[in-house]
């Protein structure tokens, strides 16, 4: 029966180009804060829409030809999604390329997959999820940004997923070309406009590189892939992605407003006799509380290495800020060293959210200098500790993405998978809470963290 559940039949594949002439000759510099994410694996999010009584006919004749007028009318703006990201011999480093006849691969399929258990908030395994996703071709010299997958599940609905190159797309602006797609399809008007928010700006004239961070990183990459200074050597290769187990799960679980506020108030408590003031925002707050849970959940030798990894958006954090809708990466990497025990006592909570406070309070203008050596030592750590990191944002508005059939039943970022991840949403119901999406390697160490994150507070 497991199998049956995971059946998909391509019944396209195909290639979508913007509906007006891109620039002829476009290129794009690759900054400091796209190289430092050259060699990560794809990002990938899957937005799942229910429409009751959803036909095939209604889909084939209707929505599907719509939702690719809309894309080709999103992608006039966004065409460097259509291009590649370049780099051969003879560059000194590589740049994202565009010309006029470029396009972004799109696949359509069919799934017979239980759409209630793919949107499900309790335990479930992770490999259907991951069928409704493209893949995203990535060779030596050559790379797509962008593979796109809209799945039908007949009768109950369908999904959109992205699988996206993340030395171009930060979460900021694969949310913002989605959210452009989604306005085009809902105003489906030959002459329809964006809203001045959601036109990308690809002035990079803001990004200014005086300590020669984007060669630093792009050594640092290239001798992470075993190549030296041969220039035949250079290729864009990402690092590989872990083999999706079937033993896999996931697991959706949500802080309301009120319980952010217990817990900040549990932690301000016991932190009263410090004098510096504590930044604790909701962010903060939420991913003590969840790599706390994580940390217990898992359980084992108390002297293990743990790391605390996030990503700050700097757009307003340079001088002079960079606008909200600039184009690319603008994020950079905070991490923090520790060990389990940190986080294993009945304190656990109030000690991360310390720690975490006090790594966003160094996101300085100088923070950026200080990330090669940092990332130099996670990678050399990284078979010996627990990581913990975190992928997307409540800022982004992910549950208001409507392409005019409804905003999203259930919205996943399947590439936290294998990782040890987790997502952040801004909470479905608009409440100001939180949305959290887990996933864990076994479903054993899964109902520990549930019964964990539904005690600690």
């Amino acid at each position: 029966m497991e199998d049956e559940k995971t059946v998909n039949m391509i019944t396209e594949f195909t290639r979508l180009s913007p509906s007006s002439p891109s620039p002829s000759h476009f290129s794009l510099p690759l900054t400091f804060f796209d190289t430092l994410w050259f060699k990560f694996p794809p990002t990938e999010r899957v937005f799942l829409y229910q429409l009751a009584d959803l036909t095939r006919e209604s889909f084939y004749s209707d929505i599907l030809p719509r939702l690719k007028r809309s894309l080709s009318a999103a992608l006039v703006h966004y065409f460097p999604l259509a291009g590649n990201i370049k780099w051969d011999a003879s560059d000194p480093t590589p740049t994202i390329t565009c010309a006029p006849n470029d396009a972004v691969s799109l696949t359509v399929a069919e799934s017979t997959a239980d759409f209630s258990n793919v949107c499900a908030d309790e335990v479930h395994e992770v490999t259907v999820l991951h069928s409704l996703l493209p893949e995203l071709p990535v060779g030596d010299h050559l790379s797509l940004i962008i593979s796109l997958q809209i799945t039908l599940f007949p009768g109950r609905g369908f999904s959109l997923g992205f699988s996206t190159h993340h030395a171009v797309l930060d979460g900021h602006t694969i949310a913002s070309f989605i959210k452009a797609w989604a306005y085009m399809n809902k105003h489906d008007q030959e002459n329809a406009s964006l809203p001045a928010d959601l036109i990308p700006s690809f002035d990079r004239s803001a990004i200014k590189d005086p300590a020669g961070l984007n060669a630093e990183f792009l050594n640092m990459w290239i001798a992470f892939g075993g190549g030296d200074s041969d220039p035949s050597k250079r290729n864009l290769k990402t690092m590989p992605l872990e083999k999706i187990d079937p033993k896999f799960v996931r697991a959706t679980f949500g802080l309301s407003r009120e319980d952010i506020k217990k817990l900040r108030e549990r932690v301000l408590v016991q932190n009263d006799h410090v004098k510096r003031p504590l930044h604790l925002s909701t962010f903060v707050i939420t991913y003590a509380y969840v790599f706390t849970c994580m940390v217990k959940a898992r359980g084992g030798d108390n002297d293990r290495l743990i790391c605390s990894a996030f990503t700050a958006d700097y757009r307003t954090r340079l001088d002079p800020p960079v606008p909200s809708n600039y184009f690319g990466n603008c994020v950079i990497l905070q991490m923090g060293l520790g060990y389990a025990r940190d986080l294993m006592g009945k304190d656990g909570f109030v000690t991360a959210a310390k720690n975490l406070s006090d790594l966003v309070s160094g996101l300085d203008i100088d923070a950026p200098k200080r990330v090669p050596d940092l990332l130099s030592k996670i990678m050399s750590l990284r078979q010996e500790m627990q990581l913990g990191s975190v992928a997307g944002s409540t800022r982004f508005g992910t549950y208001g993405i409507d392409f005019g059939w409804g905003k999203p039943k259930k919205v996943e970022i399947a590439s936290i998978d294998g990782t040890g991840a987790f997502s952040l949403m801004e909470s479905r119901d608009g409440n100001g809470g939180v949305e959290i999406g887990v996933s864990m390697r076994t479903r054993e160490e899964m109902e520990n963290f549930a019964s964990l994150f539904s005690t600690e507070q």
